[in-house]
């Protein structure tokens, strides 16, 4: 009877010794090896950009930049070599020009096509140069001026006339030349009978002809005696810019 009371005694004790264990357990009393804090590291220098929230403060700097710089906000680069950009894209209109009749201003578009060009002929109303004009002046007595042509007929210059010249009064005209050549051979003439002619230009009125180019950015201004119809022909061309749409 005294054994299986103390036997009885012994299991309650290792109850209740249970008991206490289970209840220390299930309130973090007693840690297990998983849950030991570990101690902390020592701390380390880092760089701001290292920073994790550096990391997100310039990743969303970028986002916002990239937007801007797809709206046409110009770099760097584009600023300095905008200008350049530019000029690349610029066309530059220029007339030739004006010619007499519809002959020169086609020989000048067949050459300028040969070199490239893509000619655009058009009409105007204007001045043209029409020669070199060789004459004599005259005082106004009448008599001299039957003297001056009966002696210019009798050193070969037949042709002369008179007319209403340059500047008030007559002169005795000796021709109209377009060409150089001609014209100094007519002075030269005239100079060995005694007389000292004059020369002037001579323009006229009426429908004249231009022709209209492009030129690229890197194209020079046209020379205009490379337009020369015929050897020693005098043209007298002008270089200038395209008239706007409202300008004939």
């Amino acid at each position: 009877m005294g054994e299986r009371l103390t036997l009885l005694k012994t299991v309650v004790v290792c109850l209740v010794l249970v008991n206490v264990c289970y209840f220390l357990w299930a309130h973090g009393i007693a840690k297990t090896p998983e849950t030991i804090v570990a101690p902390p590291a020592p701390a380390t220098l880092k760089l701001a950009s290292e920073s994790p929230e550096m990391a997100r403060t310039d990743s969303s700097s970028n986002a916002a930049a990239v937007p801007q710089a797809a709206a046409g906000a110009p770099a760097d680069g584009a600023r300095d070599g905008g200008n350049s950009a530019l000029l690349t894209n610029v066309k530059r209109c220029i007339s030739v020009g004006p010619f007499r009749d519809v002959s020169e201003a086609a020989h000048a578009a067949s050459t300028l096509r040969g070199g490239g060009y893509d000619p655009r002929q058009r009409v105007a109303d204007g001045e043209v140069w029409a020669g070199v004009w060789v004459y004599l002046p005259l005082p106004a007595a009448r008599s001299v001026a039957d003297q001056t042509l009966a002696k210019l007929k009798a050193g070969g210059i037949d042709d002369a006339l008179e007319m209403p010249g340059p500047n008030e009064g007559s002169v005795i005209s000796l021709g109209l030349y377009s060409e150089s050549k001609r014209a100094q051979a007519r002075v030269a003439q005239a100079q060995a009978l005694g007389f000292n002619p004059g020369i002037a230009d001579r323009k006229r009125t009426g429908n004249v002809y231009w022709i209209d180019i492009d030129l690229k950015p890197t194209d020079g201004l046209l020379n205009p005696a490379d337009l020369q119809g015929e050897s020693g022909r005098i043209v007298r061309l002008e270089v200038k810019g395209c008239p706007s749409a409202g300008q004939t």
